[in-house]
């Protein structure tokens, strides 16, 4: 891994020269900045800065038009994909659940992360415990949840690859207020207890100050200050704007990349872990 010799800190994440472009605009330019391993980063700035376009490359939803991406001091395009998905959860601005059960949901990810079949009810009743959801639900059809108890199923199922990383697109964008706190707390136990690295793009510069100990702000595709989340989110407004709460325009695009090309799917399919997994029935 990657570490910085004079503080010590040392680096999930390096981006290098990275450039990205999107129908034919940048989104990216010229990106180089480092995400530091075992605390929550959070990706702050204008709507439609990039935000998400750069979190998106940390899992090779997309690749980079430019430019290279260091996971673990290694090239992100190094590791296999199904494997990098594992370690690297992604969970989306919009709850995605599939057809079934919350425990059908679950068993998605427990396909990718080859959990036996012995060991499942285990895992899922850890993985609804860490994302602070009563193990009862599991049996509950996932259609009957509520918005707040959706998102942290789309958490639990995100655990269940055991990842060493989170990523986290506005994961509170659609909760009120009350259930966006409950969620970031959770993350932030999430972060301390299980040492998980955890980047998060938000607008709510009150939650990012709260919960993050370090920070990107990214405006009009430059990275414009990384570093001490209480030294660069001392200058933004607050308490719920970067500038304002409107999603990034590519955050909307929920959908991914298969495991060979860069090809988006079906939105209302992705399950928020890895596209390359077989659906349940097919």
């Amino acid at each position: 891994m990657s570490a910085d010799s004079h503080s010590g800190v040392t680096y999930a994440f390096e981006l290098r020269g990275v450039s990205q472009v999107r129908a034919g605009r940048p989104v990216l330019q010229g990106i180089d900045v480092a995400i530091p391993r075992h605390v929550i980063t959070v990706l702050c700035g204008p709507s439609g800065g990039g935000k998400t376009s750069l979190l998106r490359l940390l899992n090779r939803l997309d690749d980079p038009a430019r430019g290279d991406i260091l996971f673990e001091s290694k090239p992100i395009t190094g590791y296999p994909v199904t494997e990098l998905r594992r370690r690297v959860a992604f969970v989306f601005q919009t709850p995605v659940m599939f057809p079934g059960t919350v425990s059908d949901n679950l068993a998605v990810a427990a396909e990718l992360a080859g959990v036996q079949n012995g060991k499942f009810d285990e895992q899922a009743n850890q993985a609804m415990r860490l994302a602070e959801l009563d193990p009862s639900l599991l049996e509950r059809p996932a259609d009957e949840l509520s918005v707040g108890q959706k998102q942290r199923v789309n958490l639990a199922r995100a655990l269940m690859t055991s990842p060493e990383v989170l990523l986290l697109d506005e994961p509170t964008s659609a909760l009120d207020p009350q259930t966006s706190r409950a969620l970031m707390k959770t993350i932030g136990v999430l972060s301390e207890e299980r040492r998980l690295t955890i980047v998060i793009v938000t607008h709510r510069v009150s939650e990012a100050r709260k919960y993050a100990s370090h920070a990107v702000v990214i405006r009009d595709g430059h990275v414009v200050d990384s570093g001490d989340s209480e030294r660069v989110l001392d200058g933004l407004p607050g308490p719920n704007a970067a500038a304002d709460a409107t999603p990034d325009a590519d955050a909307t695009r929920n959908p991914i990349g298969d495991s060979t090309t860069n090809r988006t799917s079906n939105p209302t399919t992705d399950p928020g872990t890895d596209p390359t997994i077989k659906r349940p029935g097919g």
